[in-house]
């Protein structure tokens, strides 16, 4: 469904992304931002949901300013070369990756022909909490699971757009009392709480939860149509 493309961000740098078309006229756009794995066949099957959902769907890899091409699966070792990489960009110098999520907003907005929400999965979730508090032409944001965000620094960032938050209870990297504080000081943020690990979206994971990943995306959808529309 869907297919790779080049991303120009604002200092000139190439940035690929897997856009996923819908089958007719997008009802607006929605970007999808990559757990530590890279844009794997989960991610692009994630871009492809949200296209069959009639969404134009845009999947930068926030991998490429440290290591292009990075297309990891579930293993311990793939976690710890993913973990490495992600901790590689977060030492970038500002911007830093955030200019490439720029860049997919912009394209999704000239591509998609409406509004543009944004989704994240665990690292990927950090970076669209990120992108609700500080980039430009969003309308919606949606983390799920995303670490580091219920930290206090994150925390008191203040998002630009509606945000619904998803949360694992069982969740050993994103601790249940970060996420009640979070709550605390983010009374305007929508936050959902699963009784499910972290990672419960993906189904190549051993910690996925069908029925948690289900709800989610239903409340997703329903969140997206309410502010894309």
């Amino acid at each position: 469904m869907g297919q790779f493309i080049d991303l120009s961000a604002a200092d000139g740098s190439r940035i690929p992304a897997y856009v996923a078309q819908p089958a007719g006229t997008p009802k607006g756009a929605v970007v999808v931002l990559q757990e530590i794995f890279g844009v794997n066949s989960h991610i692009r099957a994630v871009a492809d949901g949200y296209a069959a959902e009639g969404y134009l769907a845009v999947a930068p890899a926030t991998f490429q300013r440290v290591k292009p091409g990075v297309e990891l699966g579930y293993s311990e070792a793939d976690m710890g070369e993913g973990f490495g990489y992600k901790t590689a960009v977060e030492a970038l110098p500002a911007p830093g990756v955030m200019q490439d999520i720029q860049a997919a907003i912009d394209h999704a907005a000239k591509a998609g022909g409406g509004k543009v929400g944004i989704v994240g999965y665990c690292w990927g979730g950090l970076l669209t909490w990120r992108a609700a508090c500080t980039l430009s032409g969003l309308s919606a944001a949606v983390p799920y699971y995303g670490g580091g965000m219920t930290g206090e620094q994150e925390a008191a960032r203040q998002p630009k757009v509606p945000v619904l938050a998803h949360f694992g209870d069982q969740d050993h990297w994103i601790p249940l009392d970060s996420v009640e504080a979070f709550k605390q000081a983010q009374p305007g943020v929508q936050v959902q709480v699963y009784h499910a690990n972290h990672g419960f979206n993906c189904d190549q994971r051993g910690s996925y939860d069908a029925a948690a990943a289900q709800l989610a995306r239903e409340r997703t959808l329903a969140f997206f149509a309410q502010h894309l529309g």
